[in-house]
């Protein structure tokens, strides 16, 4: 299940827009517990046996009432004020869960920065930029996609900067 197209009858709108991409991928399928548990993102680290610095989750909030996206290691926190100057706003908070699901097209655990049913505005936390690789949502919960973080922001047209808080 990698190399461009990331073969395996995996697919979701993620998968799809990494394959028209031709990128690089691979994906990582594992035992999802389904109920989330802390943290879905920390469940997939921990099920692949990858640090939690590499696998990053995606978070939806909005920044001056626009839903934005995060993207951050599983690990960290977001700092919403950060977020907010990274996106050019003055002030972030986290979305209604029901819309993040309803905008993405993707349920909570599951949501992917790729293949959105709307492409929102993407922020990738600037740690991404020191792993060759990192993990993120593949468009369901049990399926994560490695790629380069390069081809993260690049497809999902994101910018990048601090958005990690400290935990």
């Amino acid at each position: 299940m990698s190399g461009k197209g990331g073969k395996g009858g995996q697919g979701t709108p993620a998968t799809v827009a990494a394959s028209r991409a031709k990128i690089d991928f691979t994906l990582h399928p594992y035992e999802a517990s389904g109920d989330g548990g802390s943290s879905y993102g920390e469940e997939a680290a921990d099920a692949l046996g990858v640090p939690h610095d590499r696998v990053f989750k995606t978070l939806v909030a909005e920044v001056d009432g626009a839903l934005t996206i995060a993207v951050v290691p599983v690990g960290a926190p977001l700092s919403l004020k950060a977020l907010a100057a990274a996106a050019g706003g003055k002030k972030a908070a986290m979305a209604d869960p029901a819309a993040a699901e309803r905008t993405t097209g993707y349920v909570r655990g599951g949501i992917s920065p790729l293949g959105q049913r709307k492409r929102l505005p993407t922020v990738v936390d600037s740690s991404a930029a020191g792993h060759d690789t990192v993990y993120v949502s593949a468009g369901r919960r049990g399926l994560q996609m490695e790629l380069s973080p390069a081809d993260l922001v690049r497809l999902t047209g994101a910018t990048t900067g601090p958005i990690a808080g400290r935990r």
